[in-house]
């Protein structure tokens, strides 16, 4: 099955994201989606782990989803089709401006312009987060590089793996976070709690509060997602890790092969490329979601029968047991 681009034609629905050939606009896209993100976390109330600051994939691309300002709704939306971002409010108001190769300074005073524009003028920190050696966005005449069509294969990524994490979500009754996409970190994640307090974070994250990275991290957690790479790691790829880290967890056998154990991030990583290239690239998914689940649950004594349930299916209420 095939699905079409609207620049290059037909392309598989896991598309390669070879990270050397589009790392300059992966750098500029994260900060564009930091500048959206910002909007959304200074106008929306704290809710637990910064989950009041994410975007989510959409039909076209990614979105802020709701945010109330002064009594009107404002929703902003990157889509990778029309390679626009979206500005859209309850009483009516449409805005778009061109997602396209400009320094990032460019594209934060079109996004404010535009908010002043439609008379919702919002102040945003701007420094961007969880990046060293951070510019300021209103200075940062560096970062300009915007490849659409890496933009959007990278958005077609994005579309598989939120509905299978949205699948493997399903099995579980415990504390679990929506499917969401972080803008700091420029990952796509889920995570299950097993309801107990966990030390202190140590914090230590660039460009991040102490205290933001200690609530996020406040319980217990499993937590799984995917990214398309980074400096440190130049590959797009799963990950999952635990907080804290149980004794014998890494040591986990993990499923599918091609997955691993990386001491350096302290994580496990299965390289994206072995699931878009797999046979069935939603069970090898599913496969290493639930393996590093139970690695987790298992090593810290997780109470796995009060928090898990079978996956869902369309149009089937979930059984109780007796």
């Amino acid at each position: 099955m095939n699905v079409k681009h609207t620049s290059t034609g037909a392309t598989e629905l896991w598309p390669a994201l070879p990270y050397g050939e589009w790392n300059d606009t992966a750098t500029t896209l994260q900060l564009m989606t930091q500048i959206v993100g910002k909007i959304r976390l200074a106008r929306t109330p704290w809710l637990n782990h910064s989950w009041h600051v994410t975007l989510y994939v959409s039909a076209v691309g990614l979105a802020t989803s709701p945010i109330y300002v002064d009594g009107t709704v404002l929703e902003i939306e990157f889509d990778f089709l029309s390679q626009q971002l979206h500005f859209r409010t309850s009483r009516g108001d449409r805005r778009a401006i061109p997602l396209k190769a400009q320094p990032i300074s460019a594209f934060y005073r079109a996004v404010f312009s535009t908010l002043d524009d439609i008379g919702l003028p919002i102040a945003i920190d701007p420094m961007p987060n969880e990046i060293a050696d951070a510019i300021p966005f209103p200075d940062d005449h560096v970062h300009r590089a915007y490849d659409a069509d890496a933009a959007q294969r990278f958005w077609r990524a994005l579309v598989q793996v939120d509905r299978v994490l949205k699948r493997f979500r399903t099995g579980f009754i415990g504390k679990c976070s929506p499917v969401h996409f972080f803008w700091g970190s420029f990952d796509l994640a889920v995570t299950r709690f097993s309801g107990r307090t966990a030390p202190p974070h140590p914090g230590g994250v660039p460009n991040l509060p102490d205290d933001v990275a200690r609530e996020a991290y406040s319980h217990e957690v499993s937590s799984a997602g995917f990214w398309p790479g980074n400096a440190t790691f130049p590959q797009a790829a799963f990950y999952s890790y635990a907080y804290p880290e149980p004794p014998g967890f890494r040591d986990r056998a993990i499923l599918p092969s091609a997955a691993s154990f990386n001491p350096q991030l302290g994580e496990f990583i299965l390289p994206y490329d072995a699931v878009r290239l797999d046979t069935s690239p939603d069970d090898a998914l599913m496969a290493f979601l639930q393996s590093t689940y139970q690695a987790a649950a298992d090593t810290a004594k997780w109470d796995r029968h009060a928090l898990e349930c079978a996956f869902g299916s369309p149009g089937h209420c979930r059984q109780l047991s007796d």
